[in-house]
């Protein structure tokens, strides 16, 4: 076989000689625009994991770099005059140009041809490499065969906001650090690390208004480096900056929808790339080429075709993971001025987590030592917030309590609203809600707030859900109430809601969002333009004229009365996914010409209108929130400055928290999913605004709620299925962290209770134990 790469990189030249050494006959060339010593960019960084995959694949490769590496433990954060040291990360750092020639010295030594200074044509790549097997397109992020192949491997290409240069100093470093100066123009952070004894990468990155306040100029090497080493003179210790292509970009975001274009393949920054801000690139080049090889060599007598879709099925998935985490991190730099007033421990958590990947439990097993002064800062924060002194109970952000009006809350846990479908052809509960609801309020949430309700019967979603437009069914509702009030400690929220264009369809465990199928039970449906969710399927809904804005507002509000004489703590209006009140709020669903439509403003009227009245009705000492969708996760549909009128404009109407959930809006909706993946629609608002929030969205674990609420993310924490597997969820968190809350716990369960706390304690310490024999270090590089 033979295999061509185009482009030597760490990731083409990692495959060329792995796969010469699997398969010495194999003919492997690569082929580099650059010369074999042309000095490009600073240093790279690896972790610790990364660093066992290289041993295990060839230990020679590994051992030369192990000479070269300057390797550290800690992360320092420099904010506001303090530096905040975190321990346990265990990453290093290499010259790039030492690991080009350890992989250009490996691959010769292998065999494995190089021809530098050679550059490839993409439109006669056919014709020159007739004879090849395999050609892979490793030729960087300004991949040109990636461009001239795009109809197949349908790229995305997006320039994110923020400028950066790489530059490098001769300042020596024991840490990553990342220092943050606030300057007349706005933040600048520099992210640096030591890639070898005499030499240290910094990356400087700003906004652009910052970096145009500063009269920066994208070529002019010497004019930024002179106004940086004046900015960051105190951080360069008498150390200047050194410059290599040191030009200002923005950071191109590559994605690759197929990896392969006939017998090519894509590799490396060509294919996907990864923000600087979480140091991957290299690593995710370096390991797709280990697994391209893999796959090379296993499937030689399948064909090209059965090994690039190995190639796929092994790294589609790492890669996404990766870049998401990228991207969440980037975001978070293109924003940071919103956590520029927290305090600089709080800074420090925030920066740690902020790509999600990092939790508070896992920094815990990293440098337990910096979450207690973490842990410290925020429980005296809250203490001088609220007057709630946990400072010797110690119980994590997540069991503290938390106030809305008059109704405080034991701990920040809430069980999000569920749809049951189990209502019976009237819409009353029935004995299925009080099961579902009384046994759940035993596991120990804060809040559980019910599945949307209905003010009408053409309100609903399907016929099995709930309504409170009828004694009977404010009746059973009480009952329910009286139950969780009773035998628990948590507080309830009745969630009101119109389906709109959404509604009459069949159970959610049937055919979801498809009409009913005895065409005779389906009722008239109505949105804020005839625009039906699925074309052909559902039907179109009527355009919302005002006699039946009116009619609709008068029904909540009679909704309303009955769930303050029902007895419930709160009252959430439903404003998302898509429902009637959303489908005014989002420009994909509100076309309208007159004055509910068009700008932010208009679209908004109503949906306040019915809020407003449902207020005014409302006890006054009792809290009311507002579920929103922070995006429809569709081009066209609301942006975060929609999000943040809307959160404001609900704020100044009376509403004590908005609940950010994402989507559901269209049903041809492209959203990005992951772990808490909707919780930066949360932090702005909370950030933007400082609106109290609840964040929800793929949010699993007790760890994930703590680092929400230590980083204000959000105010509240809601999870939905997690609590339909295990409702004592917030139980085995409280048992898991060793907080002992007797109240929490109903008393027939307090024997129960005290079991609990000691398996989870041998849990805690098992995995502690696991940790330290995994402790980063291990390769004793130091």
């Amino acid at each position: 076989m033979k295999i061509t790469v185009v482009g030597g990189g760490p990731g083409g030249l990692y495959l060329a000689l792995l796969t010469k050494k699997a398969r010495p006959d194999w003919t492997v060339e690569v082929f580099e625009q650059n010369q074999a010593d042309d000095t490009f960019g600073f240093g790279v960084v690896f972790s610790d994991e990364t660093l066992d995959e290289f041993l295990s694949r060839d230990k020679p490769v590994f051992e030369r770099m192990r000479e070269e590496l300057a390797y550290w433990q800690d992360v320092a954060i420099h904010f506001k005059g303090e530096e905040i040291r975190i321990g346990g990360n265990g990453f290093c750092g290499v010259s790039r140009q030492t690991l080009l020639t350890i992989l250009q010295e490996r691959c010769a030594q292998l065999g494995v041809a190089l021809s530098f200074g050679t550059t490839i044509d993409p439109d006669t790549i056919a014709e020159r490499f007739a004879d090849s097997d395999v050609i892979v397109a490793s030729d960087g992020i300004n991949s040109r065969i990636r461009e001239t192949f795009a109809e197949d491997f349908r790229p995305k290409t997006e320039l994110k906001q923020n400028r950066f240069c790489w530059m490098g100093s001769s300042r020596p470093m024991d840490a990553f650090n990342y220092f943050f100066r606030e300057t007349e123009h706005g933040i600048i952070c520099a992210h640096c690390y030591q890639y070898q004894p005499d030499r240290s990468t910094w990356v400087f990155e700003m906004d652009e208004a910052c970096w145009q306040g500063h009269g920066f100029s994208e070529f002019d090497e010497e004019d930024s480096r002179r106004r940086l080493e004046a900015i960051f003179a105190e951080e360069l210790e008498g150390h200047p900056l050194l410059l290599n292509r040191s030009f200002w970009r923005r950071f191109p975001r590559v994605f690759c929808e197929t990896w392969r274009s006939g017998k090519i393949a894509i590799l490396g920054d060509a294919k996907a790339s990864a923000h600087f801000s979480i140091g991957s690139g290299t690593k995710l080049a370096m390991e797709c080429a280990i697994a391209l090889s893999d796959a090379l060599v296993a499937h030689e007598h399948n064909g090209v075709e059965a090994a690039f879709e190995a190639y796929d099925r092994e790294r589609r998935t790492p890669c996404q993971i990766t870049q998401h985490n990228a991207d969440v991190s980037l975001a978070w730099f293109e924003h940071m001025g919103r956590s520029w007033d927290l305090d600089p421990l709080q800074f420090a958590m925030v920066v740690m987590c902020r790509a999600k990947s990092v939790t508070y439990d896992n920094l815990l097993l990293r440098d337990p030592g910096f979450v207690q002064r973490a842990d410290d800062a925020w429980y005296e924060r809250h203490w001088r917030e609220t007057g709630e002194d946990v400072r010797d109970i110690r119980p994590t952000p997540m069991f503290t309590r938390f106030r809305l009006r008059d109704m405080e809350l034991s701990n920040r846990v809430v069980m999000s609203a569920m749809a049951q479908y189990s209502a019976d052809e009237n819409g009353n509960p029935t004995d299925w809600h009080k099961v579902h609801y009384g046994s759940h309020a035993m596991g120990g949430m804060g809040l559980m707030v019910t599945e949307m309700t209905c003010p009408s019967p053409e309100a609903r979603i399907t016929e099995g859900c709930t309504g409170l437009w009828s004694d009977e069914h404010e009746r059973r509702w009480r009952e329910i109430v009286d139950f969780v009030h009773s035998h628990s400690g948590a507080k309830i929220c009745m969630q009101l809601g119109h389906a709109g264009r959404k509604g009459s369809t069949q159970l959610g465990w049937q055919k979801a969002d498809v009409p009913i199928a005895e065409e005779s039970r389906n009722w008239p449906l109505v949105s804020a333009s005839p625009i039906p969710f699925v074309d052909g399927v559902n039907a179109v809904p009527a355009a919302l004229d005002r006699a039946g804005m009116e009619r609709i507002r008068d029904q909540f509000v009679a909704s309303t009365r009955r769930a303050a004489r029902a007895g419930f703590d709160m009252l959430e209006l439903h404003c998302a996914h898509g429902y009637l009140l959303a489908s005014f709020l989002s420009p994909l669903t509100n076309t309208r010409s007159d004055a509910y439509g068009g700008p932010i403003e208009n679209r908004l009227r109503w949906p306040l209108e019915v809020f407003s009245a449902m207020r005014a009705e409302w006890p006054s000492e009792r809290p009311m929130s507002v579920r929103v969708s922070g995006t429809d996760w569709k081009e066209g549909g609301l942006s975060e400055a929609d999000l943040l009128a809307i959160a404001t404009a609900f704020h100044e109407a009376g509403c004590d928290l908005i609940d950010v959930s994402a989507g559901q809006t269209v049903a041809d909706q492209e959203p990005v999913y992951g772990r808490m993946f909707q919780t930066h629609l949360a932090e702005a608002v909370r950030n933007v605004p400082k609106i109290a929030t609840m964040a929800v969205g793929a949010i699993t674990e007790p760890a994930q709620i703590n680092t929400i609420l230590h980083t204000r993310r959000a105010d509240l924490v809601a999870l939905a299925r997690p609590h339909l597997w295990n409702p004592f969820f917030t139980h085995q968190a409280a048992a898991w962290y060793g907080t002992r809350n007797e109240a929490m716990w109903p008393k027939q369960y307090l024997s129960g209770a005290m079991q609990a706390f000691r398996e989870q304690e041998k849990t805690r310490e098992k995995l502690v134990d696991l940790q330290k024999k995994a402790a980063p270090g291990r390769h004793n590089l130091a």
